[in-house]
């Protein structure tokens, strides 16, 4: 199981960027998938899911991004992006995706933990400039 993140880079204060995460060695379209974020000093946090089962759950977002980050799939692809507009210097972090058991199917609360993420891609690193 692999999964790459790319896209990062360097922004001003208002830009976007799309993050992509090519995944490879299990089949993406049953699994739940999320993007987390560690900024320098923090925790890491939750910041978009995408579920597998297409349900109440199906799309979380933290509401420190909520109306300006997308995130989507394309199964076909085994490829999930985070579509980043009107980004802010907070947003600032290295970001990750990761993906959960396939017995996890929703992004509910424990769905989404990052404590039951199983794979994880190397980060990418997103700056905003003021």
């Amino acid at each position: 199981v692999q999964l790459q993140a790319s896209g990062g880079g360097l922004v001003q204060s208002g830009g976007s960027l799309r993050l992509s995460c090519a995944t490879s060695g299990f089949t993406l379209e049953y699994h739940v998938i999320a993007w987390f974020r560690q900024a320098p000093g923090k925790e890491r946090e939750g910041v978009a899911c995408s579920s597998s089962d297409g349900s109440d759950g199906s799309i979380y977002y933290a509401d420190s991004v909520k109306g300006r980050f997308t995130i989507s799939r394309d199964n076909s692809k085994n490829t999930v992006y985070l579509q980043m507009n009107s980004l802010k210097p907070e947003d600032t972090a290295v970001y990750y995706c990761a993906t959960a058991p396939g017995f996890v199917t929703s992004c509910t609360v424990r769905g989404r933990d990052e404590r039951g993420m199983d794979y994880w891609g190397k980060g990418t690193q997103v700056t905003v400039s003021s």
